[in-house]
């Protein structure tokens, strides 16, 4: 790969000399560097280009920030088949794999095709309403459904593959990716999927049941929940975007057949990730590079 688009979020207090360094670096490794136009601005590198034209351009995507920036460049590249190195200079970044002090080893490795590449699943969710799409979106985490405002519980109906499961009262359900396995579901009680598992997990927030327990679903399978009470709740995908829901609405879930590549370091351990933002025992133990 020569040529990287490049993606920051801009309100990340290290974001400017990190992207200068980028800058410098892309010139030593023989490597092209295109700015997104929010980024160009931000260290006065001319105009930029849209993410839509960005990344038509690329060969692939370098996501400056946290697990946000890098959720963002997933979404916007629409099923497209580029690869993303996220840098973090955020805060836990289990997304973000590469750090700061690593980024120019890494766009080195990258040009040289001496990365290692993981394909993360991605879900794509459907919001029907009376028989109409009126809603369409791809999750690389989770997809959330959950009450806006109001104090009343809601009951949700929960079908896997036309057979139904039961329905649920609580104040929302999470449907998660491997990758979303430490993100909401994690904090309401759901187990911890390592990325290659072919699975979804559903896990409610706050169920009126002290029976209940998270549902692991091979992601084969149609995952679809019926909206049943009219109190006002929302559906957000990856905590980004997403549309309020009505009476009746059916959201499916299913796993998309394109998903999201991602460049890491060559020793790079997802257990070592988790050891160390999860503070797990343990995490003081050197980080095998083989």
């Amino acid at each position: 790969m020569k040529c990287f688009g490049v993606v920051a979020n801009c309100a990340k207090p290290r974001a400017v000399s990190v992207l200068r360094l980028l800058r410098h670096a892309a010139s030593a490794c023989g490597a092209r560097i295109v700015f997104e136009k929010e980024t160009a601005r931000l260290i006065h590198a001319g105009s930029g280009l849209p993410c839509s034209r960005l990344f038509d351009r690329v060969d692939g995507v370098i996501a400056l920030g946290g697990d946000g920036t890098v959720l963002r460049v997933a979404r916007q590249l629409a099923g497209r088949d580029l690869p993303i190195l996220g840098v973090n200079i955020g805060g836990l970044g289990f997304l973000t794999s590469v750090a700061e002090r690593d980024v120019v080893k890494a766009l080195r490795y990258a040009a040289d095709g001496r990365c290692d590449i993981a394909v993360r699943s991605v879900a794509e969710v459907v919001v029907m309403r009376k028989g109409k799409r009126k809603g369409f979106y791809r999750a690389l985490n989770d997809a959330v459904i959950g009450r806006v405002s109001s104090s009343r519980m809601l009951t949700l109906e929960v079908s896997v593959d036309a057979s139904v499961v039961t329905s649920y009262q609580c104040d929302g359900i999470i449907v998660s990716t491997p990758t979303g396995s430490t993100g909401h579901s994690l904090s309401a009680g759901g187990p911890i999927l390592t990325p290659e598992t072919p699975a979804f997990v559903l896990t409610l927030i706050c169920p009126h049941t002290l029976s209940w327990r998270p549902v692991v679903v091979p992601d084969t399978r149609l995952i679809s929940i019926r909206v049943v009470t009219d109190a006002e709740q929302q559906l957000t995908v990856d905590g980004q975007v997403g549309q309020v829901l009505c009476k009746g609405d059916e959201i499916s879930v299913c796993r998309s057949s394109s998903g999201v590549r991602f460049l890491h370091l060559p020793g790079h351990s997802y257990f070592a990730v988790l050891r160390q933002k999860l503070h797990w025992s343990g995490s003081n133990l050197p980080t095998s590079t083989t």
